[in-house]
């Protein structure tokens, strides 16, 4: 397997973390009355903590870039160039993940910083790839 193809995974894989950390946290304020079940924001907004707002938020970030970094990826796959893709398809991994502890940690200033910085590296490492990707750089 490509490293390529090991981040497009653990893209999904992180994705899927926080839905079942997001799944878990919202069936225990169920179970122990804090909420009602059909009483969930879908934004999290009337979350009973502030870290539960901040997860809503994290796990749909993840999901709003995955489809631009899985169609780089797949198309990376498909069409057998991942050696364009390769050297840096585990620095986007770690930005991914990076942007998303930052933002269940807090939103103190320097933590929404330092999300910033590592969903700017991320859309740095996508367009290179796609420049890379449709021959107009290299």
């Amino acid at each position: 397997m490509t490293l390529t193809a090991t981040a497009l995974l653990g893209l999904i894989g992180w994705s899927l973390l926080l839905v079942i950390l997001l799944v878990s946290q919202r069936g225990l304020w169920v179970l122990s009355g804090k909420m009602a079940v059909n009483a969930f924001m879908a934004d999290g907004s009337n979350a009973p903590s502030a870290f539960g707002q901040r997860l809503v938020r994290a796990h749909a970030n993840c999901l709003e870039n995955l489809p631009l970094q899985a169609s780089i990826l797949l198309y990376a796959v498909a069409t057998t160039q991942t050696a364009l893709t390769d050297p840096l398809a585990f620095s986007l991994l770690a930005a991914r993940i990076v942007q998303s502890v930052m933002h269940l940690l807090s939103t103190h200033p320097l933590f929404v910083w330092l999300r910033f910085a590592a969903f700017f590296a991320q859309v740095l490492i996508l367009a290179w790839w796609l420049l890379l990707l449709s021959g107009l750089a290299g």
